[in-house]
């Protein structure tokens, strides 16, 4: 019977966090398929090769409201590099990008409070230009970033697509978000809200509260906690909740809503490859300081304020009737279906196949396309390519 009680609540849990932050997660899938769509991959790579500091900030800009995982911006960081976009910029993608997003944005709102879900892109970004100024600063090669941008914006020259509609383009969007950007999420998300939900039912609060309570030691503790694991942006909003609601300061969740989905030890050894070992340090080091100085300012604000943050869990799903949250989380729970099927045979059958530990995310293409005439394309100049980048 002790069972049965004990199974009830975590799948109550489980179901009330969903409800709450269904609506809000369809709206985030929206936005990250329209934005894969309209934003131009030639447009990126071309404002991310020039300028030491100015391409750090538009990393950081457009890297904010892109939905991909620590995993899936690997593949997006290696193009980039390859089309010309300099160290400081690349790094300050890789930041800004899996410790934010439209998805993780709008689920911020719906389980955690206003003030968070300002406070995690802003740090997100501060901690994005910090890291790629610092790398910029100290190592910044001009001459060998204009051979390689010039090259790649005189020689490659893409065949002539015809133009799709806006419709056919929206259909897209639409397909790739719920393909793509909720089939590398969906599997990470539930496990989330199973994480969630198990620290609501069985840690004490008490308990929890004596050593992630706020300060500087709580805040040192979650850098050791977020670091090496492997957590999306979107599975790591209803850990932080649920953290919160047990006496976690709002710094200290905000600690692990940064470094947790920026880092992990697969996307590290990723990195010291794709950059090197010194930029991957200042990556590191840079990351964890900003993260713990926001964590302790965000305690501050709440603080001088007089706002508690367990007051403030979840207030804005009740902006939606329960009707229309219970019908947005049977809708989350059919798009779920067929990649939590896939997943589940992926790992019963402990495939050889997928490099990294992300569901996959890795194969999808990210702001390349694949398609037969842009292969041609690349194949085609090739050449040219070689002739433009002598041998270092």
């Amino acid at each position: 019977m002790k069972i049965i009680s004990i199974i009830d609540s975590v799948t109550s849990a489980m179901w009330h966090m969903l409800t709450d932050a269904s609506i809000y997660i369809l709206f985030g899938l929206l936005v990250g398929g329209m934005l894969k769509i309209f934003l131009s991959p030639a447009y990126i790579a071309q404002h991310l090769g020039k300028g030491r500091f100015r391409s750090v900030i538009k990393a950081a800009l457009l890297g904010i409201p892109i939905p991909l995982c620590s995993c899936g911006v690997l593949p997006a960081a290696a193009t980039l590099k390859k089309e010309g976009a300099n160290n400081g910029a690349i790094t300050a993608f890789l930041i800004a990008t899996p410790e934010s997003g439209v998805d993780s944005i709008a689920i911020s709102y719906a389980l955690l409070d206003p003030i968070m879900t300002i406070a995690r892109p802003v740090a997100a970004f501060i901690s994005a230009l910090v890291a790629g100024f610092t790398e910029n600063y100290i190592n910044y090669e001009p001459a060998r970033e204009e051979i390689r941008y010039s090259s790649i914006k005189n020689q490659i020259i893409v065949p002539h697509q015809e133009k799709k509609s806006l419709l056919h383009q929206l259909l897209a969007g639409l397909h790739y978000a719920k393909n793509e950007i909720w089939g590398d999420l969906a599997g990470w998300f539930f496990l989330g809200l199973c994480a969630a939900s198990l620290i609501t039912t069985f840690i004490p609060r008490e308990q929890i509260g004596i050593y992630l309570g706020g300060g500087l030691t709580s805040m040192l503790l979650m850098l050791l906690v977020g670091i090496p694991l492997y957590i999306c942006a979107t599975a790591s909003t209803p850990v932080a909740a649920a953290l919160i609601l047990k006496g976690v300061s709002p710094g200290t969740a905000l600690v692990f809503l940064l470094v947790g989905p920026a880092t992990n030890i697969t996307s590290l050894a990723v990195l010291v490859r794709l950059l090197g070992k010194r930029a991957t340090a200042l990556y590191l080091i840079s990351l964890s300081t900003v993260s713990v100085l926001c964590g302790l300012l965000l305690d501050l604000v709440y603080l001088k304020a007089g706002i508690s943050a367990t007051a403030e869990i979840s207030q804005a799903a009740d902006a939606f009737p329960i009707e229309v949250r219970t019908a947005g989380a049977v809708i989350i729970l059919l798009l779920s279906l067929k990649p939590l099927h896939m997943g589940i045979r992926q790992l019963l059958s402990r495939s050889k196949s997928t490099p990294c530990n992300c569901g996959g995310c890795c194969k999808q293409p990210t702001l390349s396309s694949t398609s037969p005439q842009k292969i041609s394309a690349e194949k085609k100049t090739e050449p040219l390519n070689k002739k433009a980048h002598p041998p270092e």
